[in-house]
């Protein structure tokens, strides 16, 4: 297990390295911001001045060092619109989003896992049809579009469901039912076929031949092996989850991550940008990270 979880570290570290390259570079392509920061009768040479001071004017390769050494200990530079720490500003933002990315998993989940597991054992049923439509719905409209008609025929007609803003629970409402279906759908799906695939395999038969309860050949073999693929996805899915919040958030006006990073991309606000890609980086790698941990658990098999 040991050597197991030493690999899958330095696969994290190379994952890492990748994206510090990525995001330095492609941040860059969007052009130089200096243009954007000067005042309006700056001239040529009080944007090169400006240029020089914020070392924009450097190397590319020499910025990317630079930018990699700090990085290393947390300093991801000053943001050039609102003159704060850049990590400060996405830390100061990130929980919103997780907040927002946790209850819409927990509904997805509410939904998924139970009307999966119905599916699996009356396939062809009332309930497993209905599942299927349940999941074409739920994947084919574009969360904004249901993000949009929650606000016009829920919000405003009803009012006690806020449109916009942070605050309590309320607010988390409408943004969760938006991300919710999308992915609901891919997990009850996914557990569907692979709850069935294992019921109908020769150890469940076994199983049963001893006498067993449906319900404890269920939850205590068939359920575990199944979990495996969709571990999977719920892993892929909070990482999509996270970075897909970003559409949602400008919706609802919600004061998360991702509406400041949309800011960001309109300022070319490069230290906010690369702040907040590393930041997510880190997340979705440790949640990868726990992913493979837990495969090694369900299946001693995967640590070889």
């Amino acid at each position: 297990m040991v050597n197991y979880l030493l690999r899958r570290i330095v696969y994290t570290l190379f994952v890492l390295a990748g994206v510090t390259v990525v995001v330095f570079f492609l941040a860059r392509v969007a052009g130089d911001p200096t243009a954007l920061m000067a005042p309006l009768d700056a001239t040529e040479e009080d944007i090169a001045i400006l240029r020089h001071n914020l070392g924009f004017d450097r190397p590319l390769i020499v910025q990317y060092f630079d930018f990699v050494g700090n990085a290393m200990v947390g300093d991801f530079g000053v943001s050039i619109r609102h003159r704060q720490p850049a990590m400060d500003l996405v830390a100061e933002r990130m929980p919103a989003t997780l907040e927002l990315t946790v209850t819409t998993l927990i509904i997805a989940s509410i939904i998924a896992i139970p009307l999966g597991i119905l599916s699996a054992i009356r396939p062809n049923s009332i309930i497993d049809r209905l599942s299927v439509v349940v999941a074409l719905g739920g994947q084919s409209i574009p969360t904004f579009l249901l993000g949009i008609v929650l606000i016009i025929t829920v919000a405003v007609p009803v009012g006690w469901v806020p449109s916009s803003g942070r605050g309590d629970l309320r607010h988390l409402i409408l943004p969760s039912i938006t991300l919710g279906p999308y992915y609901a759908a891919a997990i009850s799906r996914l557990l569907r076929s692979s709850l069935r695939e294992e019921l109908g395999k020769d150890y469940i038969r076994t199983v049963r031949s001893k006498g067993f309860a449906e319900r404890y050949i269920l939850f205590r073999h068939a359920f575990k092996n199944a979990a495996i693929p969709v571990i999977t996805v719920l892993g892929l899915q909070i990482g999509a989850l996270i970075s897909g919040s970003i559409v949602t958030e400008t919706v609802f006006a919600y004061p998360g991550a991702g509406m400041l990073l949309i800011q960001s991309l309109r300022n070319r606000d490069f230290p906010v940008i690369q702040a907040y890609v590393v930041m997510m980086a880190i997340i979705i790698v440790a949640i990868n990270f726990t992913v493979d941990v837990l495969y090694g658990y369900l299946d001693p098999r995967i640590r070889l």
